[in-house]
């Protein structure tokens, strides 16, 4: 390893090691001591902390809240070399496609260890398969690896047959259930372009400048109601996206 090479890491269990009675910005700031206040807050509003979780105690934020800090924490000093396991394990959807862009645009090396066969599609350029104690390169797509997985499924044939017998829905049923599916996307894409949006508003230091407290809270509370409904909306994409797989078997 070179000397002056810098690593971050991010793994799903170290979020176990952050101080549960501290702060997002106690943490960032014993990182960054001479950094002022607004660019620590825009620094953790850019990885969707916004000034209510940045002053919540780490203890009360949400697994991927946590996550969020983690990966920002990471990633602080730019490192030549990033290596993720598992991250997406505790990262709702809109926090997935979030680490997709910040991994697409990350100009460093990436070595990600997943199962999450979304994200290796969307950032993997080498496959690498770890079975049996040994690592190699794997030379085929995801979807070869796919195929691989249902032939080595010794019950697999035994699947087939239940669902075989298992009554299918109507035409009507399924259209139906695809309608409610794709209503659901457009009201989470919608509400995901306006949270960009004001997310963006918020990143910027020179909103939490002295004296613009007042315009800061309007902001802060426009991105609160907006966050609410993405996950109501997201709640109910989740519930449409399990209807259909469910009725197509």
């Amino acid at each position: 390893r070179a000397r002056k090479l810098r690593v971050g890491y991010f793994a799903q269990h170290q979020m176990d090691v952050l101080h549960a009675d501290e702060t997002p910005i106690e943490h960032l700031r014993r990182e960054r001591p001479d950094e002022s206040p607004a660019r620590l807050r825009a620094r953790l509003s850019g990885f969707g902390l916004m000034a209510e979780q940045a002053e919540t105690l780490v203890g009360r934020l949400s697994g991927g809240q946590k996550a969020r800090l983690t990966l920002l924490l990471a990633t602080l000093d730019a490192p030549h070399l990033l290596i993720l396991d598992e991250p997406t394990n505790h990262l709702d959807m809109e926090s997935r496609e979030a680490l997709v862009e910040a991994l697409t645009a990350y100009t460093g090396a990436v070595i990600l260890v997943s199962h999450d066969m979304h994200l290796l599609s969307l950032v993997a350029d080498r496959l690498w398969l770890v079975s049996g104690g040994r690592v190699s390169e794997y030379k085929e797509d995801l979807e070869a690896y796919r195929r691989l997985l249902l032939q080595s499924d010794e019950g697999d044939k035994k699947a087939k047959a239940r669902a075989e017998k298992r009554k299918r829905p109507s035409r009507d049923t399924l259209l139906a259930l695809k309608a409610e599916l794709r209503k659901a996307e457009e009201r989470l894409q919608k509400l995901g372009e306006m949270r960009d949006k004001l997310a963006t508003r918020l990143a910027d230091p020179a909103l939490y400048e002295e004296g613009k407290t007042g315009e800061m809270e309007v902001w802060q509370k426009k991105y609160a109601e907006v966050m609410d409904a993405v996950d109501r909306a997201e709640d109910l994409w989740l519930k449409a996206q399990e209807k259909l797989e469910k009725a197509e078997g």
